[in-house]
């Protein structure tokens, strides 16, 4: 089954609205929670992961998927045109239900740090799970962020990678209809 005969957003204009709205308030208040428009993907896509990727991949933004993620492929490629690349390093968006190693991702460069790439992953859980402490932009003070499904190591990965900001790989958090996103801007530590 290749997911073709689900649909995209029940109306594009409008989903496609609502969920970059949704990223865009993630994206500037890091690890709060917001809900994307309704919809219906494909397995292993969650329906924030769907409409994260219908809203922000085109067939001008080369995308890398894991070795799950691939089940969608097809459903993808159909409704956004998707540009399906092997190579994370040439890829601008990545989707993941699981959190591959940051450092396969291009972070961008000193003159166009905006080249980076941008990690779309599947999460059990936003709010439940280990508990991280995020400071920086977009937050007033220090908030916490309970997520279940990220590797042990992911603070180490994610201190590397906050290293190189402005450079830097932008994370999209997702589990079922609601998502967060983690800037390369903000500092994350385990509590």
């Amino acid at each position: 089954m290749t997911g073709l005969e689900l649909p995209g957003f029940a109306d594009p204009v409008t989903g496609a609205q609502t969920s970059f709205r949704a990223l865009l308030d993630a994206m500037s208040r890091p690890g709060t929670q917001h809900e994307v428009a309704p919809l219906r993907p494909p397995p292993p896509l969650g329906p924030a992961m769907a409409a994260a990727l219908l809203t922000l991949v085109d067939r001008d933004t080369p995308l890398w998927l894991d070795d799950a993620s691939t089940a969608a492929r097809e459903w993808l490629l159909f409704h956004c045109g998707a540009q399906v690349t092997a190579d994370p390093a040439a890829a601008a968006f990545a989707a993941a239900i699981a959190l591959p190693s940051l450092g396969r991702f291009n972070p961008g460069s000193d003159a166009a740090p905006e080249e980076s790439a941008t990690i779309i992953l599947q999460v059990p859980e936003l709010g439940s799970g280990e508990s991280y402490r995020l400071s920086g932009p977009g937050l007033a003070a220090p908030s916490l962020l309970r997520i279940q499904g990220l590797p042990a190591d992911f603070p180490a990965q994610w201190g590397v990678n906050h290293a190189l900001y402005p450079c830097g790989i932008d994370l999209i958090l997702c589990s079922g209809a609601r998502l967060c996103a983690l800037p390369r801007s903000v500092s994350i530590e385990k509590v």
